[in-house]
């Protein structure tokens, strides 16, 4: 069983958001802080009861006073030490909102699961215990900027986390390197460094980083689904419309071509009445990209007897001006961003608000938006290394079901592509932070506040028979939620579609 498995996604989300930051903690015994698990409890509010293993005593100490119901991890790895771990004292109102934050069941539910058997046998578990315990605690330690003790762990880690190993022993091989980078950058006052802001991680992507991405595209259905959705919803917009202009933000998503106008230009050549010009823009920095695909583009659709203009503007979202977008009257608009707007999501917001605003003004038949389904953007660290740990736990595991263990595709894919994205969401802060996932919900009140409104997707049946014409690996689902559209692996939500209009 897979570590993503067990964790309740929909308990998770609504706790997510009530860490109090270690180093905002208000006392510890000698200085030093140790990882705390909090009681757990359902969504009515009343505590779970967890079923208690002969593994867990690995982890919690047993006893523990009532007064303080607080849990410690070792440090060390060793079940001798737990007595000699400092307790945290926590004032109460603080207690009060800690113990609702779901890291701890996370932890508890992923030793389960990796107990239960992904290794196998004693030693496996064990090894798999050891392998959670260290990289929690080294996360708590990083994040205490305790350099000494989260060098230790992290060297420990370096032998135990597999680029070869288990699903979950290969996601904790990418954590541990974004761990690393975050201690690297950790100066003597505590601050962390920050690196130049790009538009996406994929822009400037070296020969790896492009290769891994087309295997992606290629083997993982998250990308195409987007498309999928996005050109279905986009057809059904232009119905009966001859003037059409197609605004792409971000198009290359690190491709060659084109790709998702291919299947849209052949629908709509295969149309009764034709249309009379399709107009697309790209925007983005990739210049000498969209050269390419312009030209490859024009001459698909020479071959389909389409009239296609293309153009680009050269520009990341966050600079994008509205005259930059060329609108020709008589013309329908349609816009459409695959894994993008989350680049743009900062935590004083303006630049996402910017970008919406320009949009809105544009007047849009239908906005496609498409996004990772997680919540990678809270505000404290260790809130967010534990959604990332449970997400990307999820996406291992699906490649784990698709590709053989020694299979250098998955490789490439894990360590060039996903492993980028999870160092920037465990390594960076401010500006440098770009890969700032959130949840469907929460666009849906980023969007309504936007001024723009739903367009429910009715197409789920659709949407299906498309997952199974792409042969995709049996655990992938589609479901409707609230109007939008959402790829999941094994009940784990991965990848949300929605689509608005002004």
């Amino acid at each position: 069983m897979a570590y993503s498995t067990l964790l309740s996604q929909d308990s998770y989300d609504d706790r997510r958001n009530f860490l109090v930051p270690l180093s905002d903690l208000p006392i510890f015994e000698d200085g030093n802080a140790s990882i705390w698990l909090p009681s757990l409890y359902d969504e009515s509010g009343d505590y779970k009861r967890l079923k208690r293993t002969a593994s867990l005593s690995d982890f919690t100490d047993s006893n523990s006073s009532s007064s303080s119901n607080s849990n410690s991890i070792p440090r060390n790895g060793s079940t001798s030490s737990l007595s000699s771990v400092p307790r945290l004292h926590f004032r109460d109102h603080i207690w009060t909102y800690t113990q609702r934050y779901l890291a701890a069941e996370a932890v508890e539910d992923g030793v389960n699961s990796i107990v239960g058997g992904e290794n196998g046998g004693e030693q496996g578990n064990a090894d798999g215990m050891k392998l959670v315990q260290q990289l929690i605690s080294c996360a708590e330690a990083v994040a205490c900027r305790d350099k000494s003790h989260a060098s230790v762990l992290l060297s420990e880690l370096r032998a135990n986390a597999l680029v070869f190993g288990s699903s979950f022993q290969r996601v904790a091989s990418c954590f541990v390197q974004g761990l690393a980078d975050r201690l690297a950058l950790v100066q003597p006052l505590g601050t962390v460094g920050y690196i130049a802001p790009r538009m996406n991680i994929m822009d400037v992507a070296s020969e790896k980083k492009e290769e891994a991405f087309r295997l992606v595209y290629e083997i993982c259905p998250h990308i195409q689904f987007g498309h999928f959705v996005a050109n279905f919803s986009i057809l059904e917009a232009l119905e009966g419309e001859r003037l059409v202009h197609v605004v792409d933000l971000g198009m290359t998503l690190g491709l060659p071509y084109g790709y998702q106008w291919h299947s849209l230009m052949q629908s709509l050549a295969n149309r009764p009445s034709p249309l009379a010009r399709l107009r697309i823009t790209a925007v983005g920095l990739c210049t000498d990209k969209f050269r390419v695909i312009g030209d490859e583009l024009e001459t698909y659709a020479i071959g389909l007897g389409l009239n296609l203009e293309f153009t680009f503007v050269q520009s990341n979202l966050e600079n994008l001006k509205p005259e930059d977008i060329k609108v020709v009257p008589g013309e329908v608009l349609v816009v459409n961003s695959i894994l993008q707007l989350h680049c743009v999501v900062k935590e004083s917001r303006g630049a996402l608000n910017s970008v919406l605003q320009i949009i809105h003004e544009l007047s849009p038949k239908v906005l496609v938006l498409v996004e990772q389904d997680s919540s990678h953007n809270g505000p404290f660290f260790l809130g967010r290394f534990m959604e990332a740990l449970h997400y990307y736990s999820a996406i291992f595991d699906s490649l784990d079901a698709m590709l053989p263990k020694y299979d250098t595709k998955r490789a490439k894919m894990e360590q060039f592509y996903f492993a980028e994205e999870i160092k920037n969401i465990v390594s960076c802060e401010g500006p440098a932070r770009v890969e700032r996932h959130e949840r469907v919900d929460q666009w849906r009140r980023r969007m309504s506040r936007a001024g723009f409104q739903p367009m429910p997707l009715k197409m789920l049946g659709q949407a299906k028979q498309w997952l199974s014409s792409i042969s995709a690996c049996e655990g992938y689902t589609i479901v409707e939620e609230k109007g939008c559209l959402v790829l999941g692996w094994k009940s784990k939500p991965i990848v949300a579609a929605s689509c608005w209009k002004c």
